[in-house]
């Protein structure tokens, strides 16, 4: 044996036993998690069969107590709720809830003293769409009615446990605390003599633009450790149901899902967008949970994680005024040496340059900017570093977002105009030789000589320096332009009640007539700027097809789809889309079709006719390439192999 394959055998051992180590870790890893959720499990369940003593035990007792003494229904009622819940806790159950309001420059935040939570978060800076009138009423992220911020946990009473649920009790307010960087609104709940459960929520007053919607919650277990029974532990159940904020309720819907990261990770994940409803529940650790809709989030962060994740949503009625019912089901761990657990709400706009700074403890980013759906692949990254950095860039001048998108819809076609220009270049030399190509056409009538004629087009492909991708370079190019556009216009909160001439916000459709009824696929009203898109691609498309129709017979076939069909299509598709994303395709097709105008005016068929000529000259003086010879020699085998095809069958018949 060799020494190479010495070594070859050591490095492929040496593989083999790291692929075991590495499998192995990751197993014990899932394992671990699988036992941690199996145990939450099983707690949850013998909490349950506790709860369900306790309720025995309660109704034999009172029913011992109402047998030995008469008794008022008001009494008997205390009675119980001090058996089954202890004397500290009952007294919080029936109180009449109040409740608190705190502000900053940007939040106006209602708390209620019943479950110690947030009920409703308005947006000072954001307005609702009013379909009559002024836009005077705020954007608020929760429906009071159904807001829900529960945080459940089991207590001794007695020899029994009693689960607790946050909601069910009424908390006790202490002085708010104030300065000129925060304020601190303290909420707790008796749980017992000298034992209380507390919110602690920090309100920032505008310190650092990441913290503007910001609200830190610590949760504070005081003197608790005593009288809480035996549990892994502490649940959370946080849900409300969101507002209709946007002019259509079905491009709102779209962008409204729950969405959730993964610790660690740079991108995150969403259960999926319904017109009826949703679940999915992810076992492992989860660093936050979102209810994203279009423009604005609530993100509820454990700062240290989730240990799981149950979310759901029901989507609501078109013309309900709401568009989804928002449910999640999550737990951390509970220990018993513990007292202080961190959490914090992101209550806002999906607003790139604040989402993006927001950290964790250890100052690391915790990805909250990937709930703006700006695409992936390359096209995110366009918007990222690109589109974003430009609008940002002329806003800092420019007031209005109509001329912005004009100027980027400049720049774009100035980027790719080199290779515009070529495109066109390319067409023009391939009408300008369309009767060499037609006069091979006609020598090479038989296919048995498809390759004799595919290869003299190549040879006359070159000698005119012609490339025949080269038309198809300016539209890969375009590419990731285009759907990273498409994805941008609809998603940026920077266009949100930006009015543009008859459009008054370019992040919605445009509407110049409200239709009594309802066309399929195409909606109840008409957008003056997809109409002005669709005719403008019918106009490039038509000039577009008589360039290279002369010169490709087979695009006579392609006319009905390329003039007619994709504008028709278009229009039905972009109707209910953002009016700033059809006003910028409007645009760069206007420029397109400018930019064919203006090349042809420079151009000369004359002048390109001489231009081949010379590079003929040129081509036939110079050495083949190795590259050519190999094609060549390529397609005389190919033709070879064709003919003795051919002579085989013929011997056959």
């Amino acid at each position: 044996m060799d020494k190479k394959s010495i070594i070859g055998i050591v490095l492929t051992g040496l593989i083999f036993v790291g692929f075991v180590i590495y499998t192995t870790k990751q197993q014990e890893k899932y394992q671990k998690q699988l036992a941690e959720y199996n145990a939450y499990v099983e707690q949850q369940r013998q909490n349950r069969q506790d709860a369900a003593s306790v309720e025995a035990a309660v109704q034999a007792e009172t029913a011992a107590e109402r047998e030995q003494t008469p008794v008022s229904a008001e009494e008997r009622a205390a009675m119980e709720k001090v058996a089954r819940y202890g004397e500290t806790l009952a007294a919080y159950r029936d109180r009449e809830p109040q409740t608190v309001t705190v502000e900053n420059e940007f939040l106006k935040l209602d708390f209620s003293t019943r479950g110690g939570q947030i009920i409703n978060a308005e947006l000072k800076e954001y307005t609702r769409f009013a379909p009559k009138g002024e836009r005077s009423e705020k954007v608020r992220l929760f429906d009071p009615s159904t807001a829900r911020f529960d945080m459940s946990f089991y207590v001794k009473n007695g020899t029994n446990n009693v689960k607790v649920n946050t909601s069910e009790y009424d908390f006790e307010v202490l002085p708010l605390e104030a300065n000129d960087s925060l304020q601190r609104l303290t909420m707790r709940l008796p749980v017992a003599e000298g034992a209380y459960f507390t919110y602690v929520y920090t309100i920032h007053n505008g310190a650092d633009p990441e913290t503007d919607y910001l609200i830190d919650l610590d949760v504070r277990l005081d003197n608790m450790a005593a009288v809480m029974s035996k549990q892994s532990s502490l649940g959370i159940l946080w849900s409300n149901t969101s507002y209709q904020n946007e002019r259509g309720f079905q491009n709102e819907n779209t962008y409204t899902t729950v969405a959730y990261r993964l610790p660690g990770e740079r991108s995150i994940s969403d259960i999926g967008i319904s017109d009826d409803g949703r679940e999915e529940e992810v076992s492992s650790s989860v660093n936050w949970v979102a209810f994203r809709q279009q423009f604005f989030s609530s993100v509820l962060i454990a700062k240290s994680n989730f240990t799981y994740a149950d979310m759901s949503f029901d989507t609501c009625k078109p013309g309900s005024g709401c568009i989804k019912d928002f449910s999640a089901e999550m737990s951390v761990p509970y220990d018993v040496q513990k007292e202080n657990y961190e959490f914090a709400f992101y209550l806002g706009p999906n607003k790139y340059a604040i989402l993006k700074n927001i950290t964790d403890e250890n100052g690391d980013k915790i990805a909250l900017e990937r709930l703006i759906p700006l695409g992936w692949g390359i096209f995110g990254w366009v918007n990222r570093w690109v589109t974003i950095p430009v609008f940002d860039f002329l806003r800092q001048y420019i007031s209005s977002f109509g001329i912005i998108i004009l100027i980027l819809a400049v720049l774009v076609r100035l980027v790719i105009s080199p290779l515009t220009y070529k495109s066109y270049l390319s067409s023009a030399k391939m009408r300008v030789i369309k009767p060499e190509m037609d006069a091979l056409n006609a020598k090479y009538p038989n296919p048995d000589d498809a390759m004799k004629k595919q290869q003299a087009m190549m040879d006359l492909y070159k000698k005119a320096g012609i490339n025949p991708l080269g038309g198809c370079l300016p539209m890969l190019i375009q590419m990731p332009i285009i759907i990273a556009l498409f994805r941008f216009f609809p998603a940026s909160i920077e266009l949100r009640e930006q009015p543009f001439l008859w459009a008054d916000d370019l992040s919605s459709y445009d509407s110049v007539l409200n239709l009594p009824f309802n066309i399929p696929f195409y909606g109840d009203h008409v957008s003056l700027f997809a109409l002005l898109m669709a005719g403008m691609l019918f106009a490039f498309s038509y000039v577009n097809y008589k360039q290279t129709a002369s010169s490709q017979p087979q695009m006579f076939g392609m006319k009905f789809m390329m003039v007619y069909l994709m504008p028709l299509i278009t229009l039905f598709w972009f109707n209910n889309y953002s009016s700033g994303l059809c006003y910028y395709y409007f645009l760069t097709t206007a420029l397109s079709l400018v930019q064919t105008y203006a090349i042809r005016y420079m151009l000369d068929d004359n002048k390109i006719h001489a231009m081949i000529q010379a590079n003929a000259a040129k081509k036939s003086k110079g050495k083949k390439s190795k590259f050519q010879q190999r094609y060549e020699e390529l397609m005389r085998q190919q033709e070879q192999m064709i003919k003795q095809q051919n002579s085989s069958k013929g011997k056959r018949n």
